[in-house]
């Protein structure tokens, strides 16, 4: 396939697929900083708004594994050009929704269809490059998948603040319409055959990885398995994912084809892609708060002290595109990760006096350790898959990077919230009338440690130091988790 288009063609087909695929990972978080806004319009509470994001996440999640099955039925090209269609329309409809139940359900369906351009992007560079240039393909696939989640708070937050909420849904419209555009004139792969449609697939997964997401996204409001709600799912989850697992093996459907995970190369990628996306989206989770309700950075201020780690990711994966060293991938990987852990290691040395260079210095060593690892894994998950397997490898390893992202958001909202109580309590010990510390820090303010104004700020200092100390742990536990990743390197070829 890759021998059947120029140069010229290839480089507009890339532009095709990469800007539909940054169209639909910005919508992934454009929302988040336009919740408050939604709210009002849509008549909704703080805890109801969120199903905004958790209608959008799981519809992803449930469709994805899906794409290799319309691709086998109808083709590349026509599934990709559905999908992009189907997304703008659905993104049209957000825009204009007057309730919270049009919301959702409008969301839904842009996931649904947005499900599929994602995995398609990656598996059609993977088919129009040839085996030589694998490696730029995936870096030029990587911009796209580290810029589009982080771009999103940024676009999300100017265009709220500058114009209107809706038009965070809207401005995909003239977007859509290129793409759909180059994808209709430069995009002609059509693998199609003809696959069995097994229902029983279909149910298992969606029960598994619909309760999972479900339970992810709302464990830490519902208080976990302290609730009959998140047990309920969590056991469904389970089971669901149990009999998918099995069923797909026994029969080797394209339908989610989980059985190609006997190949080691994508196993190992694919579960390594997990964790490096649970630690990602759980530290771009996380910095943002610290930012705004610690440092009091303005919502788009803080796009911006995030748009950094992309920037520097970009630039390393143009880096790897002019010169594409030959290098041992696994080198490449162990770089990257040291970057990585590198980069967390100064986050933990944050302090609520920490300046502009402390933000942002960390930040881009973790974009280019990113940017390297993220490529390199992907590139390294084909290795020695078979060409005609490409789409179907593609729609499992990015159903791993998106139920890891939705691992790693959980775990560490969950973990900063608990230890930030639990460092409150700590904390809280030293304040009692005898310690002389407190004496003394008192009379520097011109106070007795019972004065109304001096209890107010031992509350303020207590939550701001309980809150940061808890930031500080979960940007420790993000490092731990790139560390502990290495020696899974040991089990991947990195020769076809």
């Amino acid at each position: 396939m890759s021998n059947e288009i120029t140069a010229d063609k290839r480089g507009i087909a890339t532009v095709a697929v990469m800007l539909s695929a940054i169209m639909v990972l910005i919508d992934m978080t454009v929302a988040n900083v336009s919740l408050s806004h939604m709210m009002g319009a849509l008549g909704a509470t703080a805890d109801q708004i969120t199903w905004v994001l958790t209608g959008y996440s799981m519809a992803e999640a449930i469709f994805i594994p899906m794409t290799s099955f319309w691709v086998s039925r109808f083709g590349e090209r026509k599934v990709m050009l559905v999908s992009v269609i189907g997304f703008v329309a659905a993104s049209a409809l957000c825009g204009q929704a007057e309730s919270l139940t049009e919301m959702v359900i409008f969301r839904i369906i842009q996931g649904a269809f947005g499900a599929s351009v994602i995995p398609l992007a990656q598996s059609t560079l993977v088919q129009i490059y040839p085996s030589t240039q694998k490696g730029k393909a995936m870096a030029i696939f990587s911009i796209g998948i580290l810029l589009g989640p982080i771009l999103g708070p940024v676009v999300g937050g100017l265009i709220t603040e500058n114009i209107d909420w809706r038009w965070i849904f809207y401005v995909n419209l003239p977007f859509g319409l290129v793409c759909t555009t180059l994808i209709y004139r430069y995009i002609h792969i059509s693998n199609k055959s003809k696959p069995n449609f097994d229902w029983w697939i279909i149910g298992y997964m969606a029960m598994g990885i619909g309760a999972l997401q479900f339970v992810l996204d709302k464990g830490n409001d519902e208080d976990w398995f302290n609730s009959r709600l998140i047990q309920t799912a969590a056991f469904l989850a389970v089971m669901g994912l149990i009999m998918w697992i099995y069923r797909s093996w026994k029969t080797k459907s394209p339908i989610a084809p989980l059985w190609l995970l006997k190949d080691k190369n994508l196993m190992v990628s694919s579960l390594m892609m997990a964790v490096v996306s649970m630690a990602m989206f759980g530290l771009t989770t996380q910095q943002p708060m610290l930012l705004e309700t610690l440092l009091h950075y303005p919502v788009s201020t803080t796009g911006m002290m995030m748009a950094p780690r992309g920037l520097a990711s970009a630039a390393m994966l143009i880096l790897v595109i002019k010169l594409n060293p030959q290098f041992d991938p696994r080198l490449k990987i162990v770089f990257g990760l040291t970057c990585i852990g590198i980069g967390s290691y100064l986050m933990t040395l944050y302090s609520l006096d920490i300046d502009t260079y402390w933000i942002v210095m960390p930040s881009m060593i973790q974009g280019m350790g990113l940017g390297l690892t993220f490529s390199t894994l992907s590139t390294l998950a084909y290795m020695t898959l078979p060409s005609d397997q490409s789409v179907a490898g593609a729609s499992i390893f990015n159903l791993f990077r998106t139920i890891g992202s939705s691992f790693g958001i959980s775990i560490a909202t969950t973990y900063q919230y608990r230890d930030s109580q639990q460092q409150w309590h700590s904390l809280s010990e030293g304040i009692n009338p005898y310690n002389p510390n407190l004496h003394h820090w008192a009379a520097n303010q011109g106070l007795s440690i019972t004065d109304p104004a001096a209890l107010e700020q031992y509350q303020q200092m207590l939550h701001q130091q309980s809150q940061m100390i808890a930031f500080v742990h979960t940007f420790q536990l993000v490092g731990v988790m790139f560390v502990v990743m290495m020696p899974m390197l040991l089990l991947i070829r990195s020769r076809a």
